[in-house]
C-alpha cells in the first residue's frame, strides 16, 4: 500500500468536527424505530453503530500517545456504554470533550508516534482513520434509513483518501488485475477524479493512462462503500451505480471485488 498523505491539523480538526456534528444531528432526529433499525453492519442496529463510534471517541478523550505501542484506555468504552445519560446528550458530552482536545491540538501532537488499530503510526494518522471510520459508519445508518448525506468536503476527502491509498492493493490483490493490464476508476462525483492503476510486476497507482484496458465508472460514495464491503455489488451493477467499458471480464471482476476492509 502507498504512503498515506500527511494531513494538516486544521484538516483533521475540520474532518472530525464535521463527523461529530453529523452524528449529533442524527441522534437528535432518530425515531424509536430508527434507533432499532438494522444498519449496514451485520448484527448492528443504528444504536450499536452510534455507540461504537462514540465509545472510541470516549476512549480517546484526554489522551495523547506516548509511544506507538501503548493503546489508549479502552476501559473508557465500557464506561460510556454503561452511562445511562439519555441520547443525544450522552453523545454530545463525549464529542464536546473531543472538540476541546482538538482545539488544543498542535502539529507536534499530530506527529507523535502512536498506537493505531492498523499498526504503529502517528497520532495524526490515527485521527485520519477516525474520520474514515465515522464517515463510513454514518452511511451505515443513513443508507438503510434512506437519508441524504453531505458527501463532499474534507471528511469525504479523508474517507476517499483511505481507499485511494490502498487502490494498488485493491486492484492487484482483490480484483486480481493481470500483469501488463491497466484500469481507470472514473469517479463522476461528488468527489470527481480519476484513479489510474497499472500492473507492471505489481499493481500501483499511476498519474495517467492513455488507453486503460478497462474504465470503471461510479461515484465516490459508492466506491468507498463497496471498498468497505457495505453494499451489494450486484445491486450497484443492476442499478447502474457502477459500470465499465473496455475489457468486459476485467470490468465485471473489478465491480465485484473492491472490498478490502470491513
Amino acid at each position: 500500500m502507498g504512503q498515506p498523505e500527511t494531513r494538516s491539523v486544521d484538516e483533521l480538526r475540520a474532518g472530525l468536527e464535521h463527523c461529530y456534528a453529523a452524528i449529533e444531528a442524527l441522534c437528535a432526529d432518530l425515531s424509536d424505530d430508527e434507533w432499532q433499525a438494522q444498519s449496514l453492519c451485520p448484527d448492528w442496529t443504528v444504536r450499536d453503530v452510534v455507540d461504537h463510534v462514540t465509545s472510541i471517541e470516549a476512549v480517546m478523550a484526554g489522551w495523547l500517545p506516548d509511544d506507538d505501542k501503548t493503546p489508549p484506555s479502552f476501559e473508557k468504552a465500557g464506561d460510556f456504554l454503561a452511562d445511562t445519560t439519555p441520547y443525544p446528550d450522552k453523545v454530545r458530552g463525549i464529542y464536546d470533550l473531543r472538540r476541546r482536545d482538538l482545539a488544543a491540538l498542535t502539529d507536534e501532537d499530530a506527529n507523535r508516534p502512536s498506537w493505531m488499530p492498523v499498526g504503529p503510526g502517528t497520532y495524526g494518522r490515527f485521527l485520519a482513520i477516525r474520520v474514515f471510520d465515522f464517515w463510513v459508519h454514518e452511511r451505515d445508518i443513513t443508507t438503510p434509513l434512506g437519508r441524504t448525506t453531505d458527501d463532499t468536503g474534507i471528511a469525504a476527502e479523508l474517507a476517499l483518501a483511505e481507499v485511494e491509498n490502498s487502490i494498488g492493493y485493491i486492484v492487484g490483490k482483490k480484483v486480481g488485475l493481470p500483469d501488463g493490464k491497466s484500469l481507470t476508476f472514473d469517479l463522476t462525483g461528488p468527489l470527481a477524479r480519476q484513479l489510474h492503476v497499472a500492473v507492471n510486476g505489481r499493481a500501483a497507482r499511476v498519474d495517467h493512462l492513455d488507453h486503460p484496458d478497462v474504465t470503471v465508472t461510479t461515484d465516490s460514495t459508492t466506491l468507498i462503500q463497496l471498498a468497505c464491503g457495505r453494499i451489494d455489488p450486484q445491486a450497484q451493477i443492476d442499478s447502474g451505480a457502477i459500470s465499465w467499458t473496455g475489457d468486459d471480464q476485467l470490468g465485471d471482476r473489478a465491480a465485484r471485488n473492491l472490498r478490502f476492509t470491513m
